[in-house]
C-alpha cells in the first residue's frame, strides 16, 4: 500500500508540473493603409513586452473598415485615417469609449522620374499620362490630394488621367512600381525603410495641404477585452512618440 501511495503522489506531482500552454490574447485591429509600416513597428515593440499577447492587423481604406465594422467584422480596436470615420462608427453605436485623436499624417506627392520642384503643377506636365490617387470616398489621403487639386484649379485639366487606387497603400503601389508617374501619397509609406533614397519626394507646405488628423476608438468587442484596451493605450502614450515621428507623423497633445 505505501508503495502505492507513493506512485500515486509523484504521478500527482508530475501532473502538477505540466506546462499547459494558454491561448494567446488576440487583439483584432482595423487599421488604415497608411499605417501599415509605423504599426508593425509599434506592434513588433508590444509584442516584445507582452508575451501572450498577438496583434492582428487588418489594413485597408478607412471607409471599407467602417463599412466591415457595420457588418459585424470582430474587430477590437479602429485606427482610420481621420476623425470622421471613427466619429461615424461611434454614432452608428459599435463603439465603447470615446474617440482618440492620436497621430497628424502627411499628404505628399511621390514619382520615380518626374521633377516635383514645381510642387503640384508637376501634374500638368506633358510626360505624366497617369497621376495616382486613393479614392476619396473610401480614403481620407485621397480625399485630401482631390481637395488640393481643386483649390489650385488643377482637378478638370488632369481628371482623365486619374488611376483610382482602392486605398493609399495601393495607391503608393502605382507610383513605387512607375504605373503611375506621379501619386499622391502618404509620407509614411515614402519613409518605409525599403523606401528611402529611392525616387522624388514633394511635401506639401501646410498653406497648401494641412496635416491630416486621424483618430482610433476602441469597438464595442474591445470594450471586453482588456488587451485591447492596453494596447489601445499603448499606442497613444509617448512610448510610441519616436515610431510617428520616425515615419513624418506629427504628434498629438498628450492627455
Amino acid at each position: 500500500m505505501d508503495i502505492m501511495k507513493k506512485i500515486i503522489i509523484v504521478f500527482a506531482l508530475c501532473l502538477s508540473g505540466m506546462m499547459i500552454p494558454a491561448e494567446a490574447q488576440k487583439v483584432k485591429v482595423a487599421a488604415a493603409a497608411n499605417l501599415r509600416y509605423v504599426l508593425e513597428s509599434i506592434k513588433e515593440t508590444y509584442e516584445a513586452g507582452h508575451e501572450g499577447v498577438q496583434i492582428e492587423i487588418t489594413y485597408g481604406s478607412s471607409g471599407t473598415l467602417t463599412q466591415q465594422i457595420a457588418h459585424g467584422a470582430p474587430f477590437d480596436f479602429f485606427m482610420a485615417a481621420d476623425m470622421d470615420f471613427p466619429v461615424k462608427v461611434k454614432e452608428m453605436g459599435f463603439a465603447s469609449g470615446d474617440v482618440k485623436k492620436y497621430a497628424y499624417g502627411q499628404l505628399a506627392m511621390w514619382s520615380l522620374s518626374v521633377d516635383l520642384t514645381e510642387g503640384v503643377q508637376a501634374v500638368t506636365a506633358p510626360s505624366v499620362r497617369r497621376i495616382a490617387i486613393a479614392d476619396p470616398r473610401k480614403a481620407p489621403y485621397g480625399e485630401k490630394a482631390v481637395e488640393v487639386l481643386k483649390n489650385r484649379g488643377l482637378y478638370d485639366k488632369i481628371e482623365k488621367k486619374i488611376v483610382w487606387g482602392e486605398n493609399i497603400s495601393q495607391t503608393a503601389q502605382y507610383a513605387f512600381s512607375g504605373n503611375a508617374e506621379i501619386g499622391f501619397i502618404a509620407l509614411s509609406l515614402a519613409l518605409a525603410p525599403e523606401m528611402q533614397g529611392k525616387g522624388i519626394l514633394y511635401l506639401f507646405p501646410p498653406e497648401i495641404c494641412s496635416p491630416v488628423e486621424q483618430a482610433c476608438v476602441l469597438l464595442k468587442q474591445g470594450g471586453t477585452n482588456p488587451a485591447a484596451r492596453d494596447f489601445m493605450d499603448f499606442v497613444l502614450s509617448p512610448a510610441c512618440d519616436d515610431e510617428w515621428t520616425r515615419f513624418g507623423y506629427g504628434l498629438v497633445e498628450k492627455e
